[in-house]
């Protein structure tokens, strides 16, 4: 039985057609672009909601982006089908992190507490702004609130304990000290 696509790790997204051999254009979504070189396996979104294991039977980089070659996929009709489509892992298959880092995907569903413990709301989403840091979208009883996903709003990150401590960022004095933990 194949993974709820949902819960799996987006490591990139099938731009287009490349050469006319079903070979795709893919823009990498991930921070460890040597990942694609061992890469044999992954997803595509199923039906209801599921995934569709593709075996990968080649990848190489081309003009900053990756270039994948999927099996059964020999003609450009067939690669078209897959523009637009995330291509994602397993959580598993993801490089362990040095103490004190984390992965984005792992924020969603964090509960989020200003430095003095009352309750912001919970992680719903990440949004990556080009050229800009990426924004927490919490949503609590008190509406929505954007948190800026950088110094010095972030003070620190507990995925075990399923926590995140956050500066409203109406409050934030940018001389406070250095948050806990960090992306990679």
């Amino acid at each position: 039985m194949s993974p709820r696509f949902a819960d799996l790790v987006a490591i990139g997204r099938f731009v287009r057609p490349q050469g006319r051999k079903g070979e795709l254009c893919l823009e990498p979504l991930s921070d460890h672009p040597d990942r694609f070189a061992s890469l044999r396996r992954a997803f595509v979104p199923g039906p209801a909601g599921g995934s569709r294991e593709v075996e990968v039977t080649g990848c190489w980089h081309h003009k900053g982006r990756v270039v994948v070659k999927l099996s059964g996929v020999d003609s450009i009709d067939q690669a078209e089908a897959f523009r637009g489509l995330d291509l994602r892992i397993e959580e598993s298959e993801l490089p362990s992190l040095p103490e004190g880092c984390y992965y984005h995907h792992q924020l969603r569903g964090l509960t989020v507490t200003a430095p003095d413990g009352s309750t912001i709301g919970q992680v719903s989403e990440l949004l990556e702004i080009a050229g800009a840091s990426t924004v927490l979208v919490v949503r609590g009883t008190g509406g929505e609130t954007l948190i800026p996903l950088a110094e010095p709003f972030i003070r620190a990150v507990d995925l075990v304990a399923g926590r995140l401590v956050a500066e409203r960022p109406e409050l934030v004095d940018a001389d406070r000290e250095e948050p806990r933990g960090r992306a990679c």
